[in-house]
């Protein structure tokens, strides 16, 4: 199989600038070099067009009874990435795609469910399960899951609400979740594991059971890896960081779980903020955990 880099520098649905450099630092730490030692082959597509906030009103598509920060220019992205998804798997490649802020996900999910029902493994240190209506911010990174489950507004809108079931989505890692947001965790039918369960349990088998979830009466397997989903001694360079995340083996050892269901379909990786990193640390860590995603191997 062959892999297909897309990158996605989006970085309209976060207050803070940067992560649009992400797709950028990750090349630049050899992802190229990293795929070819998994013996994969590969093909970059380069990056998809992504509008500048200068000059553009963030409220220019306000949603009724919320707020939802440069929405039209969301979706306008997130189509291109579901189109760009869509068409690799269609033609037999694992799309990659490089963020960028998190709302890129709905165009990656929305692409990867178009002909296959898939589960979702979302590795992240937040819940990204924020509506409009509940968002303290406006800002869309910190509302994929529920756009693409149709939860809320999203319900309303297409290119948001993705075919997939909230018992097929699996997130791990969470710390850092807002009030409202969190009653709408509690009260879905998504599995959630916080680190308490990570430390409680051990990661393996949180990551064994969430993808046990994810893949619950389905064929294939969408892995979104938020950097933040790591600790920030271990990956500084992130748009919102949160002390507490996990360790650079309890990720690895995450990804080879991954790698080793056979079902992985696509994945994303995304908020890598080059201006944040001490010298591209993180970018660097990123391109390693797409290969332990892939199949790389201590032995």
């Amino acid at each position: 199989m062959e892999l297909r880099v897309i990158g996605a520098p989006m970085d309209l649905g976060a207050d803070r600038r940067g992560v649009d450099m992400g797709p950028s630092a990750i090349r630049y730490a050899g992802l190229s070099d990293v795929v070819d030692s998994v013996g994969m082959s590969h093909d970059d597509a380069g990056d998809l067009p992504v509008p500048r906030p200068e000059g553009r009103d963030p409220n220019a598509e306000r949603p009724e009874g919320g707020n939802a920060k440069y929405l039209r220019e969301t979706r306008w992205v997130c189509r291109r990435v579901e189109s760009a998804v869509a068409d690799a798997i269609e033609e037999g490649s694992v799309p990659l795609v490089l963020g960028g802020d998190h709302s890129v996900a709905i165009g990656s999910v929305n692409g990867a469910a178009q002909k296959q029902d898939i589960g979702v493994l979302w590795l992240d240190a937040h819940g990204d399960f924020n509506t409009p209506s509940t968002s303290p911010s406006g800002n869309v990174h910190g509302m994929p899951v529920a756009a693409m489950l149709g939860r809320g507004v999203f319900g309303d809108m297409s290119w948001a609400n993705a075919d997939i079931d909230e018992e097929n989505v699996a997130m791990v890692g969470l710390r850092d979740i807002d009030a409202e947001e969190r009653t709408a965790i509690r009260d879905s039918e998504v599995t959630a594991y916080t680190m308490s369960d990570i430390d409680s349990r051990g990661l393996v088998p949180v990551v064994e059971d969430a993808l046990d979830a994810a893949l619950d009466g389905v064929d294939a397997l969408h892995t979104s890896l938020d950097m933040d989903f790591l600790d920030p001694d271990e990956a500084p360079g992130v748009g919102t960081p949160v002390r507490g995340g996990v360790t650079y083996r309890e990720a690895h050892a995450a990804m080879e779980l991954v790698a080793e269901t056979g079902a992985l379909s696509s994945m994303e990786v995304v908020e890598v903020n080059p201006i944040l990193d001490s010298h591209n640390r993180t970018a660097e860590l990123a391109t390693e955990l797409v290969a332990s995603g892939l199949g790389e191997r201590i032995l």
